[in-house]
């Protein structure tokens, strides 16, 4: 694609980079195939490739944006789908991500859009903040069929479930192995799944130490920042990154790091871009680093590996987060793990669509994620399993908010296949 932005212009890293990625775009379409919001809408505009011409314009003149590339832009799921399936290997996260950080500097929003962003915003990277917030909502449910905007709907929609007590195991601390040391690891506790499924993060620290991990909890370190930076709150963001990066770098400089686990798919594609998030930042060569040791926890797992097991009769269909399949490039390991500790591991049509979660965009865009939502519940179920497996939270809170089917994390599987508890999630008339 031909650009035309004048040198002062690409003095801006920013702007250089959008450029760069504007140039390997050939327009050949092929990412609408695989598209969920243009599978869902129809509209050219809600393609990457109709995106991709509106931030181009938007950028080229240097004018504010507008109410219609806004539209669209918020319409994007950050999937990461086209990424996988462009020929040309645009990297489309870099240029969508720069897009929102613009319009957030230069577009003023409608009053209730600048409140509900900057509630999430303010809320949902805090866990107590969050626990807080799910209390009041719980107590507004009643009232759900007076409130008008569909948003806030949503937001209600999500204190259904029950809220687990605080997990200690989150708090700052070091575990040692339960079999010879084999690595250091620093765990990434995250935001809201602490306040969502305290579940999550102490099967993994076990599975961990059986395996002969020593994992820490590092001081400091909190949310990776994911959540404000595709809000395009740039500041924010990085604020929260910048404090996991010196937590981590703590630890690396101290008793050293082998690895940073995340267990949150959505985290670790942001953090695994640290490098070039802070490219231009005094942190730049820290935050590199830091990307360099971050790894979903089947890549950790693989690394240790895992021991086999003997089947179990229990077929297990398999959600690849588009975080983890699509931001990552991570598409085997999770079901080769599942696979070995003695699952039968399916997979649904369409499987590289998106769930509709997407971070906030189930609580900004309810009604185009309530139909991806529904069309991924179809898919799982079709396959009837008696567990359903995904690697990410957001993911498995869309997901069990419409089907019967148990919504387990892939870790959780996994420790109680080598001698961990059975999930709560199963509860006590699931699969044995």
């Amino acid at each position: 694609m031909q650009t035309t932005f004048t040198p002062d212009q690409l003095k801006d890293p920013g702007i250089a980079r959008a450029n760069e990625v504007l140039r390997s775009c050939v327009h050949c379409g092929f990412c609408t195939a695989t598209c969920p919001t243009y599978q869902v809408l129809g509209d050219e505009l809600d393609s990457p490739r109709g995106r991709i011409y509106l931030i181009k314009d938007m950028l080229e003149q240097g004018r504010p944006a507008d109410a219609q590339t806004v539209k669209h832009i918020d319409r994007c799921l950050s999937c990461l789908a086209c990424m996988t399936t462009c020929p040309s290997g645009v990297h489309y996260m870099h240029l969508v991500d720069h897009a929102r950080d613009y319009i957030e500097a230069t577009y003023k929003r409608p009053f209730m859009d600048r409140m509900l962003r900057a509630v999430l915003a303010w809320i949902i990277p805090h866990p107590m903040r969050f626990r807080v917030a799910m209390l009041g909502a719980k107590l507004a449910r009643p009232f759900r069929a007076l409130v008008p905007d569909a948003r806030l709907r949503a937001m209600l929609d999500m204190a259904a479930v029950p809220i687990p007590p605080v997990s200690r195991n989150d708090d700052p601390q070091v575990f040692a192995p339960m079999a010879p040391k084999r690595m250091r690891v620093a765990l990434m506790t995250g935001c809201a799944q602490k306040a969502l499924n305290t579940d999550i993060n102490d099967a993994t620290i076990r599975l961990l130490r059986r395996l002969g991990a020593e994992v820490v909890v590092a001081k400091g370190a909190g949310c990776c920042g994911a959540l404000t930076h595709h809000m395009g709150k740039t500041d924010q963001s990085h604020a929260s990154a910048a404090a996991n990066i010196r937590a981590w770098m703590a630890e690396k400089a101290g008793a050293g790091l082998d690895a940073i686990v995340i267990n949150t798919s959505g985290c670790g594609t942001t953090i695994k871009d640290y490098g070039h998030m802070f490219r231009t930042d005094p942190l730049a060569q820290d935050a590199t680093t830091i990307a360099g040791l971050a790894m979903d926890v089947s890549e950790v797992l693989t690394k240790l590996t895992l021991p086999e097991g003997a089947p179990k009769g229990i077929k297990v269909a398999y959600h690849a987060a588009c975080s983890l399949q699509h931001g990552q490039k991570i598409k085997t390991l999770p079901k080769d793990l599942l696979k070995r500790a003695g699952f039968t591991v399916v997979e649904p049509a369409d499987s590289h669509l998106c769930c509709g979660s997407a971070g906030t965009y189930n609580l900004l865009q309810p009604e185009i994620s309530q139909q991806l939502k529904a069309r991924k519940v179809k898919t799982l179920e079709a396959k009837v399993p008696d567990i359903i497996a995904a690697g990410n939270i957001g993911c498995m809170m869309q997901i069990g908010s419409a089907t019967g089917v148990p919504v387990v994390h892939t870790v959780e599987l996994l420790d109680w296949a080598t001698g961990g508890p059975r999930p709560r999630a199963l509860g006590a008339s699931g699969p044995k």
